[in-house]
């Protein structure tokens, strides 16, 4: 088992990129290659970087990356705001990914903030 298998942050990054997939699969076909790809590549990335943070050799570069799943976490949001505007998404899914956005940016900001105490 890798570290960051162990990470609870981990899963829930899991969990949400699970969410994301499963609610860009009724946008349009047209936007194949525009929300719906920058949706998934954004909540993809979340899990990446808390993955590639445990692989850095000090601890503020491990917070760096832990920064880096933040600022995607939050392109996830601003484009569910922007899907829902356009009404690829329903308010339920956005109200479903919003909860799990902020479960996840206080997870995030702990992991950060206890990388960077020590």
């Amino acid at each position: 088992m890798f570290n960051f298998e162990k990470l609870d942050v981990w899963h829930k990054a899991i969990d949400f990129a699970d969410t994301v997939y499963s609610v860009t699969k009724t946008f349009p076909s047209d936007e194949r290659f525009g929300l719906t790809n920058q949706m998934r590549r954004a909540a993809v990335s979340i899990s990446s970087n808390i993955a590639e943070g445990t692989s850095r050799s000090s601890r503020t570069d491990y917070a760096r990356f832990v920064e880096l799943a933040t600022g995607s976490l939050f392109e996830v949001v601003s484009q569910s705001v922007i899907s829902k505007r356009q009404g690829f998404l329903s308010e339920a899914d956005h109200l479903r990914l919003y909860s799990a956005a902020e479960e996840q940016s206080r997870m995030l900001s702990g992991l950060r903030r206890s990388l960077l105490e020590q």
